[in-house]
């Protein structure tokens, strides 16, 4: 579509321009007529004639050029009808110089003579034109109407010709028969042509640019007929002479034929064409006017003479009886309408109902309870849905106050939001609320309200209410996960240090606020020798004894793996924080049972104190970022004293930092000396168990420390910015080694799933940096994953979603990494573009033994399905894990029980030989 522009095109001009030359040509026509009329009139006899023989000539040949140039135009019908319609004129025209040369020879124009033979021709020319011209299809009845139309035109006309020149010249006789049938011949063919013509128009009955042209034709021809008609008058009784003012009428009539044929055509618009529509029905009038004219002739004659004749008797016959048959038409035309009205009014009936009885169903039928209420929060009608939602008979509710079904507050805040609607015509708002079921039960809701109290049809504000309770449910229980540790249900990490946070903001003048950080000693032991699920079970126990020695009011806390934390608050210069330490560590001196076995494990707790951060403090927030990394030095020192014990904060435990700055430096020299590897795990097709991709894992052989694991160095990547060149370089590596694995296996590459950090996020240019590595590796955008933590969804709302649309756009597969161990709302689940959800492995290690644990993961996994997202269960260990997540319908799983991280070339043997599991 072409954009607007101010300036019409030239194709819009050129009509415009059109009409302006042909209203100037009218102009100049109407000023030559007047002209022509004037000389005739004050002229001489002499003068007269010789502008008569001359101008009427002219005009006629002017007419006839138009007319040709007109055909010469058009195409088909049209160009015929214009073609026939100008030879006629032009015939006349040679009849004209035909009569002018015997009058310059002769002095007289005999009659008949050879001059009438171009006249004559005109009469049938001109005929065949109007006969050829272009009508709209049109119905049998239609066709029939426009005939009898025809008739009534011709039998008028032929009446009225019959009384002023037909009659007399057969009573007066005349000079023989060829004489008198020539004479009769020019009003009788005038005739025929009119009748032709209102035929045409009584066809078209609505007016338009065809009509107007067709009108211009009719009113010529109507003009040439009038002074037919009074020069066989005027012949008959010897009063015409050459110049008279009967000329003006064929001047006029070549004039109005003229102005026809130069009249413009629209681009694109053929003439005489059937228009759309508008205009008023001229064409019904026409035979009207020719019979009222008829008979009013009739009538004059018949009063002036006293005489009468078997053709008018006839004539006036004819003419009823035409009439008669045009109303019966018109009448069995009628009938049929009538019909045909009806029976679309009964199909418009039938539809409505239909349509009416399909709302009707819907509206009774939805999951959303429609109410129309009055400003009041009168009810005036309630659908039946209401009873299946919340448990109330339409009927009880219906003339009862809304509001007595909520809550005060919940009414206040309804009566706040109908008041607020009810001034604004179809306004719209949305509240959340609580309604009481009929069981007593309270449930959330979701209620639009609509201002339709303007609208005729409903007088009301509409509530189409939702009951949400489920929905918040899961969202309150993915809130909890999010905040909550899934084993011991304590605080986790995030939430423990908002807490830490409110604490430090609220701390009085005199009060301090101390971190306590607890990591067992023995518990990777324990792991190892029982296994996981023992492991497990001593967590929930060493929670319980964490309960159990701490004061009210204290905020207990697990960080993951045996890592522990609480939060005190105690007054400026006390021991509480001390002797909770030592209740704690003196607790876990009790031994644990587990599976009738007696394990015994120790604590060592790191204590760090608001008060000792002095000076050096910043924002609450640092503040209490502070305080937990300085209570993790102090865990490490109680830890290398022995364990068992506690130790607080000294400031000299930054020494320790010394070994992560080194480990940092190492870090940004092993990109170079290529310490890096990447290991690869294989992801299995839950459905047929074969391997389906990797996810690509960094290891770090460093010279000296030898094999460090990727916690040490993933999270000191993070905070030091190399996350972004290491992220990058794993991400080739991947791709480079799924194109080398695709070039030996003659298949196309393997699925790889390459982690992105939330830093690389931070840079903008994050799409052009995947796009040059798939450019650079020639892997294919769509068999890459790349995965994020919920944290993506969660900072920088807005530039996140601009990078995750942007790295969509190259085709790339979008990943939740650790889902459900964050908080993502379901909003920003729809919003962004994910196409995977990975369950995060803690909810995966308890499955069979907590049934929330595994009520969550199988939410999780509906949910993808409900989003149209696949899931991957991360952790899986034992086949039971295995079987569980399977019959829940998860996508793909990865693990131990399949494989560990292994190197590329271990990776292409299970790609070649397949890792995966037995079917159920």
């Amino acid at each position: 579509m072409s954009a607007p522009t101010t300036e019409p095109p030239a194709a819009a001009r050129r009509p415009s321009a059109a009409r302006r030359r042909w209203a100037r040509l009218c102009v100049a026509v109407a000023v030559l007529a007047a002209g022509f009329g004037v000389v005739l009139s004050i002229g001489g006899p002499d003068v007269a004639k010789t502008i008569s023989n001359f101008g009427l000539g002219a005009a006629a040949l002017g007419a006839a050029i138009a007319c040709l140039a007109r055909a010469a135009t058009l195409r088909g019908r049209l160009r015929t009808a214009w073609g026939l319609v100008g030879l006629g004129v032009l015939s006349w025209a040679g009849g004209q110089a035909c009569a002018v040369r015997l009058d310059l020879l002769t002095g007289t124009v005999p009659l008949p003579s050879q001059a009438d033979i171009g006249y004559l021709g005109m009469v049938v020319l001109a005929s065949a034109g109007l006969f050829v011209f272009p009508a709209p299809t049109q119905t049998l009845a239609n066709r029939a109407r426009g005939a009898l139309d025809g008739m009534m035109v011709a039998v008028s006309l032929m009446l009225i010709a019959w009384i002023f020149v037909v009659h007399p010249l057969i009573e007066a006789g005349g000079d023989g028969r060829l004489a008198l049938a020539v004479s009769l011949a020019y009003p009788l063919g005038d005739v025929v042509m009119i009748t032709i013509v209102v035929y045409l128009l009584a066809l078209r009955r609505r007016g338009g640019d065809a009509l107007g042209e067709l009108a211009l034709v009719g009113a010529g021809i109507v003009a040439f007929a009038v002074s037919d008609i009074e020069y066989a008058y005027l012949n008959l009784t010897g009063a015409y002479y050459p110049g008279d003012v009967t000329d003006i009428g064929w001047f006029a009539g070549f004039a109005l034929i003229l102005l026809a044929a130069a009249r413009p055509v629209a681009r694109g618009r053929r003439s005489l064409k059937e228009p759309s529509g508008g205009g008023q029905p001229l064409g019904v009038l026409l035979p009207y006017v020719a019979v009222l004219a008829a008979l009013l002739t009739s009538v004059i004659w018949f009063a002036r003479t006293g005489q009468t004749s078997a053709y008018v008797e006839y004539s006036h016959s004819a003419v009823i009886l035409l009439m008669v048959g045009r109303q019966l038409l018109t009448l069995l035309e009628n009938r049929g309408l009538t019909r045909h009205l009806e029976a679309r009014v009964a199909e418009r009936t039938a539809e409505l109902y239909a349509r009416e009885q399909r709302f009707h169903a819907l509206v009774q039928h939805s999951s959303d309870v429609v109410t129309v209420v009055g400003p009041d929060a009168e009810v005036l009608y309630q659908s039946e849905s209401v009873q299946r939602v919340f448990g109330y008979p339409a009927e009880i509710l219906t003339g009862r106050r809304l509001t007595s079904l909520v809550d005060a507050e919940s009414a206040t805040r309804l009566a706040d939001a109908l008041r607020s609607v009810s001034g604004r015509p179809y306004a719209t708002t949305v509240l959340e609320l609580t309604i009481r079921h009929r069981d007593r039960r309270r449930r959330q809701a979701e209620m639009t309200i609509t201002n339709l109290l303007d609208d005729p049809s409903v007088g009301g504000l509409v509530l189409n209410t939702r009951d949400i309770s489920e929905r918040k449910e899961l969202q309150e229980q993915l809130v909890h996960e999010a905040y909550h540790d899934a084993l011991t249900q304590l605080p986790n990490r995030v939430l423990f240090r908002e807490r830490v946070a409110e604490a430090c903001e609220n701390r009085p003048e005199d009060g301090d606020v101390t971190v306590l950080f607890l990591d067992l000693d023995g518990f990777k032991e324990v792991n190892d020798s029982l296994g996981h699920l023992a492991g497990d079970k001593l967590l929930v126990q060493v929670a319980d004894r964490l309960r159990e020695s701490v004061r009210e009011g204290d905020v207990v806390a697990r960080f993951g793996g045996d890592e522990f934390a609480v939060l005190i608050s105690s007054a400026l210069g006390s021991d509480d924080a001390e002797v909770v330490a030592g209740r704690i560590v003196d607790g876990l001196h009790e031994p644990l049972r587990i599976d009738e076995r007696e394990l015994h494990v120790r604590g060592s707790v790191g204590l760090a104190a608001y008060a000792a951060l002095g000076t050096a403090r910043g924002s609450v927030a640092e503040a209490a970022e502070q305080l937990m990394r300085n209570a993790d030095l102090a865990m490490y020192r109680a830890k290398h004293t022995g364990g068992s014990g506690f130790a607080s904060y000294d400031p000299q435990m930054l020494a320790g930092l010394v070994e992560r700055l080194e480990l940092e430096a190492d870090l940004r020299l092993a990109l170079t000396r290529g310490e890096l590897t990447v290991h690869y795990q294989p992801t299995i097709d839950m459905a047929d168990s074969h391997v389906a991709g990797f996810e690509a894992l960094v290891r770090w052989q460093h010279p000296v420390r030898g094999l460090i694991p990727p916690m040490d160095f993933i999270p000191l990547a993070e905070a030091t910015g190399l996350i972004v060149p290491l992220g990058r370089w794993v991400l080739t590596e991947a791709c480079r080694q799924a194109m080398r694995w695709s070039r030996q296996s003659g298949q196309p590459p393997v699925k790889m799933a390459v982690n992105v950090s939330v830093r690389q996020f931070d840079h903008s240019d994050l799409a052009a940096v995947v796009r040059e590595v798939l450019t650079e590796t020639g892997m294919p955008a769509d068999r890459l994953c790349l995965e994020m933590t919920e944290s993506v969804l969660m900072t920088d709302t807005e530039e996140n979603l601009a990078q995750l649309v942007r790295l969509k756009a190259l085709g790339v597969t979008l990943a939740i990494d650790d889902f459900g161990t964050g908080y993502s709302s379901l909003a920003y689940l729809r919003r962004f573009p994910v196409d995977t959800l990975k369950i995060d492995r803690s909810f995966v290690e308890r499955l069979g033994e907590r049934g929330d644990d595994a009520a969550l993961a199988e939410t999780i996994v509906q949910l993808g399905h409900s989003l149209g997202m696949s899931t991957v269960a991360e952790g899986i260990e034992e086949y039971g894990q295995l079987a569980a997540l399977r019959a829940m319908g998860c996508t793909f799983a990865q693990g131990f029980y399949f494989s560990r991280p292994v190197p590329a070339a271990e990776a292409g043997r299970l790609l070649a030989e397949g890792a995966g599991a037995p079917a159920a």
